[in-house]
């Protein structure tokens, strides 16, 4: 005579792999976001209704408290006095002769920094782009 047993299946699911997955997501996450910052330069771009599409390869920033900083294409921004700039810009203009140079200045900054910056492109012809952010 032949017995039969019952079979049980059970109804739980273990939680365990699935938590795990969200940690390190979690971890991943919270790595990369702290990697990428876009401009650590702490600037206050003034506003304006009208964004150009030109791609600038040099950049200049002035912040708030007049320090100026310059890199060329894809480098980090490095500190540099104002009789730096022109040498480092004519450099840039040596090796792209159709530079675009993007003008980042803080909205608190006097107006005659800006336009000194402006004429030192001014008298080298280079093409300059004022940075603003949208309204």
């Amino acid at each position: 005579m032949a017995l039969k047993r019952k079979r049980r299946v059970s109804a739980e699911f273990s939680m365990a792999s699935m938590t795990d997955m969200i940690f390190l997501l979690l971890i991943f996450f919270m790595i990369t976001s702290t990697v990428v910052v876009p401009n650590a330069i702490k600037v206050v771009l003034p506003q304006s209704a009208q964004q150009t599409k030109a791609k600038p390869l040099t950049r200049v920033t002035i912040d708030g408290g007049l320090h100026y900083y310059v890199a060329y294409g894809k480098e980090k921004e490095h500190e540099v006095t104002f009789d730096e700039i022109m040498p480092f810009l004519q450099d840039c203009y040596n090796k792209e002769p159709e530079i675009y140079v993007a003008l980042y200045a803080d909205e608190s900054i006097p107006y005659k920094e800006v336009v000194k910056v402006l004429d030192i492109a001014n008298r080298n012809n280079f093409r300059m782009i004022l940075v603003t952010r949208p309204k």
